[in-house]
């Protein structure tokens, strides 16, 4: 399970040097507010990566024990209570996986885009997600009530992981959010733009296991990506 992995190590190599803070989630709990998660603007402290605010997300797959070891949760910027108006946000998840545990071909493209889904499925109380999947953008508001209750990315991020690890085949995942205003976060979004292109190339692959290399619009990234002509050609002599 290489695909995703040289996209990984930019992303990762993208926050050398900076200022991360690794989250103590030992013991933090917070409530999941399922469907009834609803936060209007007057109810609401501020909105990270609203309006033209970049609000990028990023999930990355991978069975490298040395791109994603255990389970942890980093910070980068300021924490929910620090922050007082709406500015930039990003969440990178790099989710490792049991080798050879999610299939192969159409097996393989859905397990991948299950643990993807896994995001539409976490709510915790007063942080409210708003995922555009087609424009690749997960804008976040957050209640004046869960500030005042204390709420931190600690709580936010230890019911991600929770959630994650509903799924059997993940064995650790990296969670990384990022609130610092002067980030490069247009960089970032092509990085995210290049993990989300690998696994439309697999579903393109599995769709069209019969077809001219030479002009499909997707050769660029089968070219970079380790795995994906093997995946293709595997595929065709099926």
């Amino acid at each position: 399970m290489k695909l995703y992995d040289e996209a990984i190590k930019c992303i990762t190599a993208s926050l050398s040097g900076q200022p991360l803070k690794k989250l103590d989630i030992v013991n933090t709990n917070w409530c999941d507010a399922g469907d009834h998660n609803m936060i209007f603007r007057d109810d609401m402290a501020y909105e990270l990566g609203g309006g033209t605010y970049p609000a990028v997300s990023a999930i990355g797959v991978t069975a490298n024990k040395d791109l994603v070891q255990e389970d942890e949760v980093y910070l980068l910027g300021p924490d929910l209570s620090q922050i007082k108006l709406d500015q930039p946000y990003a969440r990178i998840a790099l989710v490792r996986v049991a080798e050879n545990s999610l299939g192969d071909g159409n097996t393989l493209y859905n397990a991948i885009r299950q643990i993807e889904y896994v995001r539409y499925h976490i709510n915790p109380e007063g942080y409210m997600t708003r995922i555009s999947a087609e424009k690749n953008r997960e804008p976040v508001r957050v209640s004046k009530d869960a500030i005042n209750k204390g709420i931190s990315f600690a709580h936010v991020g230890k019911l991600f992981l929770d959630t994650y690890h509903v799924n059997k085949n993940i064995i650790g995942v990296k969670l990384i959010f990022i609130t610092k205003p002067d980030f490069d976060y247009k960089s970032l979004s092509v990085q995210a733009k290049q993990l989300e292109n690998i696994t439309g190339t697999i579903d393109h692959i599995l769709g069209n296991v019969v077809m001219d290399c030479g002009t499909c619009s997707l050769q660029k990234i089968c070219d970079e990506v380790e795995g994906l002509r093997e995946l293709h050609f595997s595929t065709v002599h099926k």
